[in-house]
């Protein structure tokens, strides 16, 4: 067996000019590496023809896959059908299952008539492999050329991901015969990415050449991500999980996870583990902290609710944050942070708190409490730990930093207090 590779071209001008996140490459990406597949390029190109044209003949020079996402609506901007039509020598024709389902969505489901450029939706080369778009109007289509293979997709994701999982994903997995890849992945907290390299040196160095290490820093956590590949599944595995297992060592008491998920779930595994409850008092982070938990799948089974106690009046009228304390110590203080967090405790009768308070920035930091100073409690029914950070960057990555902080913070917590 051999490497196969692909690459994923996104079309539309809104990609280009940042008003739509290119969400779609990324999880196609993830879908393709699961089945052995390498993405080896993502490319944007804007609703330009010439462009279009020019990345589908560069990128395929370099893969025997190419994916195209975006382009299949029914407006005027939308140009990726004729074009493929034009590139690969084809005519447009009616393909009549289509037809029939957009009828049925315009004038069945959604109960409106069905105007031509609906039914355009239904015209597709006359040589192309058509792929059923059960979650939408337009349909993916599969082309080959040169012994490659080119499938477009639309570029609405959900749409997408369907089209991908049934009709993509096995297509691919029935014509091609692709190695193995195997990840692993750990979380690391509190070490810079610099000094966690120079940690960890003598483990990367043994690492033989068809096993890779990559750094993954993002906002006060750094993953560690080893890739093995090969035809051998069984020897892949038997490496790979050797080498992890040295890594994790290596890494020490800064690893805080050896699975690939984000820190709300890590403490969320924790809380459930223990058949433990939280609640968050919030101040600085506007309930993030609250968002971050309550994205997972299930948070209710240990998360109880959040008090966002912005304004001093809300910490003194719903948390007993007393005046005398935000006059003399202020509302970004230990004493704000360890009241917030006791009251908050018992107001909502968990097991744990997180209280937080900061400055986030770019204005209201002063000479004593500059902006990115952050104070954090956390609590439970025996004890309130308190914690100063200071941070040093704009006001978004200050509130995802201060909530990571925040909830590893917690992590320390429930692993020394069960």
């Amino acid at each position: 067996m051999e490497r196969v590779f692909a690459t994923i071209i996104t079309i539309g001008d809104e990609l280009l000019i940042g008003q739509v996140i290119d969400t779609n490459s990324a999880w196609m990406a993830q879908a393709l590496n699961k089945i052995g597949i390498s993405v080896i390029r993502r490319v944007a190109v804007g609703d330009q023809w010439d462009e279009i044209w020019d990345a589908l003949d560069e990128e395929s020079k370099k893969a025997s896959i190419i994916l195209i996402t975006g382009g299949l609506g029914p407006t005027a901007d939308d140009i990726t059908k004729p074009l493929l039509c034009k590139y690969f020598g084809g005519k447009m024709v009616i393909h009549q299952p289509t037809l029939d389902h957009v009828t049925n969505i315009f004038e069945t489901i959604l109960n409106k008539p069905m105007i031509e450029r609906n039914r355009k939706q239904a015209e597709v080369p006359d040589n192309c492999t058509v792929l059923k778009n059960e979650k939408g109007t337009a349909p993916g289509m599969l082309f080959k050329k040169a012994e490659k293979t080119f499938i477009s997709l639309p570029g609405v994701p959900h749409e997408m991901k369907w089209l991908m999982k049934q009709e993509v994903l096995p297509y691919i997995q029935s014509v091609f015969q692709t190695s193995f890849i195997e990840h692993r992945t750990l979380h690391t907290f509190g070490i810079g990415e610099s000094f966690l390299a120079e940690k960890i040196a003598e483990t990367e160095n043994a690492l033989p050449a068809h096993i890779k290490l990559a750094y993954l820093p993002n906002y006060g956590l750094v993953r560690l991500r080893l890739s093995a590949s090969g035809n051998n599944h069984t020897l892949i595995l038997q490496e790979i999980e050797a080498h992890f297992e040295a890594l994790k060592k290596a890494v020490g008491h800064y690893l805080i996870s050896d699975t690939d998920i984000p820190m709300e779930k890590i403490v969320g595994n924790l809380l459930i583990k223990n058949k433990s409850t939280l609640s968050t008092a919030e101040s600085c982070t506007g309930g993030y902290i609250a968002h971050l938990l309550t994205s997972i799948p299930g948070a209710s089974e240990f998360y109880k609710g959040s008090i966002v106690s912005y304004a001093n009046e809300i910490k003194q009228q719903l948390l007993h944050v007393s005046e005398n304390v935000l006059l003399n110590q202020g509302a970004v203080s230990e004493a704000t942070v360890s009241k917030m967090a006791s009251e908050c405790l018992m107001m909502m009768n968990t097991d744990f708190c997180i209280a937080v308070s900061g400055i986030m920035g770019p204005e209201g930091g002063t000479l004593e409490k500059p902006v990115g100073t952050v104070w954090m409690a956390v609590a439970n029914k025996n004890v309130v730990k308190t914690q100063l950070i200071h941070l040093r960057y704009d006001r978004e990555r200050n509130i995802s930093l201060t909530a990571m902080n925040a909830l590893n913070f917690l992590r320390m917590l429930i692993v020394d207090n069960p």
